[in-house]
C-alpha cells in the first residue's frame, strides 16, 4: 500500500513537471514575436538591427524635417541630440504629432530608413515616454520641464 502511494506520489510530479515546461515553452513561442525592444536613434546608427527585425525606436522629432509626401506617406527625422534617423510612415498620425516634441515609432530598419508602421506621439504638453527622457538623458540633452 505504501509503494502505491509513493509511486502515484512520483507520478504526479513528474505530470506537474512535464505540464509546467509545455506551459513554460508554449508561453516562450507566443511571445516570440510581441517582444519589441527599443532603441534611440543613436543605438540605431552605432549598430543597424536586421532588416527582419521589428523594435520600437524614439526621441524628439526633429525641427525642419517633417515632410508630407503623396497620399499618407509622412517623412521626418527623429533624434536624441547625439544621431538622426530618417522615419517613414504611412498613415495617420496621431493629432498631438509635432516637431520638437517626443514620439515611438514600431516598425523596421531598412536601407537606412526606420519604416514605421505605429507612431506615437505625447499624451499632452508635459508628457514624454519614458523611454525617450532616458535616450535623451544619455545624450545630455534632456531637460526636465519641472525644474
Amino acid at each position: 500500500m505504501k509503494g502505491l502511494k509513493k509511486q502515484r506520489r512520483i507520478q504526479i510530479v513528474i505530470v506537474a513537471v512535464v505540464a509546467l515546461a509545455l506551459s513554460t515553452a508554449l508561453i516562450g513561442y507566443a511571445m516570440r514575436g510581441g517582444i519589441n525592444l527599443f532603441r534611440s536613434p543613436s543605438e540605431v546608427i552605432a549598430e543597424p538591427p536586421a532588416e527582419n527585425e521589428v523594435f520600437r525606436i524614439g526621441g524628439l522629432v526633429e525641427e525642419g524635417t517633417l515632410r508630407r509626401g503623396q497620399g499618407e506617406t509622412v517623412t521626418f527625422s527623429v533624434t536624441d541630440g547625439g544621431a538622426s534617423v530618417q522615419v517613414a510612415f504611412t498613415g495617420v498620425l496621431p493629432d498631438l504629432f509635432e516637431e520638437n516634441q517626443g514620439m515611438v515609432g514600431q516598425g523596421r530598419y531598412i536601407n537606412g530608413v526606420f519604416q514605421a508602421t505605429e507612431i506615437l506621439a505625447k499624451h499632452d504638453e508635459t508628457y514624454m515616454p519614458k523611454e525617450v527622457i532616458d535616450a535623451l538623458k544619455d545624450q545630455g540633452v534632456y531637460v526636465d520641464p519641472e525644474g
